[in-house]
């Protein structure tokens, strides 16, 4: 399939995980992707795996947290292959040891939080529209989380700025919907990254699948696949949404998981 034939797509993130699938199913489908992250050597990496396999790729290092780092990453994308049509602001997290409930919580890590995934998006986003609206619109796509749609007991900075995210995105899609630029949220549940595995025990894990409606925890490649979507014109009369794909996790109520013992 070629469905995002002759397109250009900048990722931030690119290198591992979700970024990494979402490059890789991109390419496989026809677009030339530059892969941005934070260390050089893992965005080269991540570019040459996906040439290998007959694709386009550039990976180029990026700062998510500096302006003069995001604007270079889309300039140097339009530079070399001509334009841009999709733009995924990608990076995020937040460092669960820091941000727990809002008495505990390291206000440092609050800044850091909200810069690394708030403001980037808002970067990213400005330095790829000039680019999108000139070539008669595009597709801007942000990760959100599970996590920005309702509340719990640790990391209160990552899930109130993933809430930004997914606001931020309504606004970009409202401004820039008559200049044919769309932008939609992909909200991910958990999925079986590396960053999950590093930080999460396996008993947590398991936890985590039994609060899913499937029963089972996403791969990547779940996660990717909707951004394949959206930013395909398949998805043409769609913006600011938020697509939330987490096996179900955010589709039942907070008593629904007492409730299995009733079912015969």
């Amino acid at each position: 399939m070629n469905r995002l034939e002759n397109k250009i797509a900048v990722i931030t993130g690119g290198a591992s995980g979700i970024g990494l699938a979402a490059a890789t199913m991109m390419a496989a489908e026809g677009a030339t992707v530059v892969i941005g992250d934070l260390e050089q050597d893992k965005a080269a990496a991540a570019a040459e795996q996906i040439t290998a396999a007959g694709g386009r790729a550039l990976g180029l290092a990026v700062n998510a947290m500096e302006e003069e780092s995001l604007n270079a990453l889309v300039e140097a994308a339009v530079t070399e292959f001509g334009g841009l049509h999709i733009m995924c602001n990608h990076v995020g997290g937040s460092n669960p040891r820091k941000d727990l409930d809002l008495l505990r919580m390291d206000m440092d890590e609050f800044d850091r939080t909200m810069a690394l995934n708030v403001r980037s998006t808002v970067v990213g986003s400005r330095a790829a529209l000039p680019h999108l609206i000139a070539a008669g619109g595009g597709s801007i796509i942000n990760t959100a989380s599970v996590a920005g749609l309702s509340g719990d007991f640790l990391q209160a900075a990552y899930g109130t700025a993933k809430a930004a995210v997914i606001r931020l995105t309504q606004y970009i899609a409202t401004q820039y919907g008559a200049q044919y630029v769309r932008c939609n949220a992909v909200a991910p549940g958990a999925v079986m990254t590396p960053a999950l595995q590093n930080n999460l025990s396996t008993e947590i894990i398991e936890e985590i699948r039994g609060h899913n409606s499937l029963p089972f925890i996403g791969a990547p490649e779940d996660i990717a696949s909707a951004m394949v979507f959206l930013a395909s014109d398949e998805s043409r009369y769609i913006t600011g949404q938020l697509l939330a794909v987490d096996g179900g996790m955010s589709s039942h109520s907070a008593i629904a998981d007492s409730r299995k013992s009733m079912l015969v």
